[in-house]
């Protein structure tokens, strides 16, 4: 299963491990348990710390699986799934830590997990092709290793389909606690010590409150803050990033091949790089944070949080970025992850044989139509305007499928449901203003981005579609208070524009604190600075 060049590479990463492991394999006579046998039997041979027990156990609920166990302790990481694509990954970062490899993670995060009170089952269902699900793979093994009262079992939707519909889970990732849902989406360690240890956030909040202002904080951590903190940190000023997730909307992309440089990425991995360099300065990154209000003062910005903390700066970056738009129609909210879904690369393979409509023909939705259509039995594209918006090479693509129908002119009215799961889609004939019904079992929603803004309204100067105004600097209507990227005016939503901006509010910042600095002094140190 493995090719020489990942065998190779896997093969040195195994040299780091310490400590015995022993894989337990629960295996039975299908092609599945054939598959994930033999990547285990490849794993074996790469490293002689590590032992292969197969079991032919047919009281097994989940067959075929495996256990990643350290013998003689408690740690034990279960996969009941061939982790290959976006989960190698964390099968590889699984067989470190529970080889003893040190986890990265903070020495406060690492204590507070420790400290957990209580016993926790976490079942995660994934697809091999979600880019935003390793994460939260990955977050709930590593706390699983530091806190053996905490068990971690990943499950492959598309390996157990009888599970994933006998429970109606439409999205990945789906997290069940004990039994019960979790959450979905992505979610990282913090995101879930935080909702398990419930005293975290008003700590957190005091802790963020302590901190002295910042010459610039920005607010977001995509492409434009991450941008903005590296500019900013190269002047040697105070800098601080204070974000909901860093990595903001990359982190559900899946391939970028349009940043200058890089041929091909994916959104995770580019994510991950921003991080690694902001890392590289002396910036101070408050992750998991989310902002509630900006007040401006005559020294001072301050910016409140949810957790009850406030953080000053004497400049601000706004860089919170955008998320998809809905469509705004009865049964969207409804059914969300219940055959709503936004993101075609993590849900699609949960949708594998049934009929899917795809709602907007820009770039975004032709791809997605595309993608399903070698997945799901049909797919119907719903266009709005008379003809698609997407580039020429991707409608020609679209057009030569033989399981897709496109529809232009079509207004979506509703999203129908059993009350359960979405069973339809309605729409408008624009043309002929006749209404019409489509059986289906899953509808994607691909029409672009809605700012960010929502906390900032009444404080601060907004366009009609609520994009933060700015001027060529990135100067907002507050002086002092700086944005950039997908949340402002700039008329292109793109990674690279991002960036380019987030630099120039960083300079913009930063030439305002040296004009700020000559304003505050008074004239006899005027006088002295001329006089020199």
């Amino acid at each position: 299963m493995l090719d020489a060049n990942l065998k190779t590479q896997l093969k040195a990463y195994l040299e780091k491990v310490t400590q015995p492991i022993e894989i337990v394999a629960s295996l039975d006579d299908g092609a599945k348990s054939r598959e994930m046998q033999e990547l285990l039997q490849e794993i074996v041979l790469l490293s002689d710390r590590i032992k292969l027990v197969e079991q032919r156990d047919a009281a097994n609920a989940r067959t075929p699986s495996f256990k990643l166990n350290r013998p003689g302790t408690d740690i034990s990481i279960e996969f009941a799934a061939i982790p290959m694509g976006h989960e190698f990954t964390s099968l590889v970062l699984a067989l470190l830590q529970v080889g003893g490899h040190p986890i990265k993670l903070d020495d406060k995060v690492i204590e507070q997990i420790r400290n957990l009170d209580g016993d926790y089952s976490f079942e995660t269902y994934v697809s091999l092709t979600c880019q935003n699900c390793p994460e939260v793979v990955q977050a709930l093994n590593v706390m699983s290793i530091i806190n053996p009262r905490i068990r971690s079992v990943t499950i492959d939707g598309a390996l157990f389909q009888g599970e994933v519909e006998q429970r109606q889970i439409m999205a990945v990732p789906t997290v069940y606690m004990n039994g019960e849902v979790f959450g979905q989406g992505r979610t990282g360690v913090e995101e879930i010590l935080a909702r398990l240890d419930t005293g975290a956030a008003a700590r957190k909040g005091e802790e963020l409150s302590a901190k002295e202002p910042y010459d610039v904080l920005i607010v977001g951590g995509g492409p434009a803050g991450a941008a903005a903190a590296i500019y900013a940190a190269r002047k040697g000023i105070r800098t601080g990033v204070v974000a909901e997730r860093f990595g903001g909307q990359v982190l559900d992309t899946l391939a970028i091949e349009n940043f200058v440089s890089v041929k091909e990425t994916e959104g995770p991995q580019f994510a991950t790089a921003l991080e690694q360099h902001v890392k590289a300065y002396d910036v101070d990154i408050m992750n998991v944070q989310r902002a509630e209000a900006l007040v401006a003062g005559d020294k001072l910005i301050e910016v409140k949080l949810a957790n009850g903390g406030v953080l000053k700066g004497k400049t601000v970056i706004l860089s919170t970025g955008a998320r998809w738009r809905e469509v705004n129609v009865p049964g969207e909210r409804e059914y969300r992850n219940h055959g709503v879904a936004y993101c075609p690369h993590c849900d699609g393979p949960l949708f594998k044989g049934k009929r899917v409509s795809v709602i907007g023909g820009g770039n975004s939705g032709v791809e997605a139509a595309i993608d399903l259509a070698g997945i799901v039995s049909h797919v119907t594209l719903l266009e709005f305007a008379a003809e698609l918006k997407a580039d020429a090479v991707l409608v020609k693509k679209l057009k030569s499928l033989a399981n897709v129908t496109i529809i232009t002119s079509a207004q979506t009215t509703e999203i129908t449901g059993d009350g359960k799961k979405v069973n339809g889609i309605s729409y408008k004939e624009r043309e002929t203003g006749e209404v019409k019904h489509i059986e289906l079992e899953g509808v994607f929603v691909q029409i672009g981005l809605v700012p960010n803004t929502e906390w900032l309204k009444g404080t601060i100067a907004l366009s009609k579609h609520g994009e933060i105004e700015i001027d060529a600097r990135g100067q907002t209507s507050i002086p002092g208070v700086f944005a950039a990227g997908d949340v402002t005016t700039v008329p292109y939503k793109q990674i690279v524009i991002a960036v380019g901006a987030g630099a120039t509010a960083a300079l913009s910042a930063f030439d305002h604190l040296i004009r700020s600095s000559v304003d505050d002094e008074t004239p006899a140190e005027k006088k002295e600075a001329v006089a020199a």
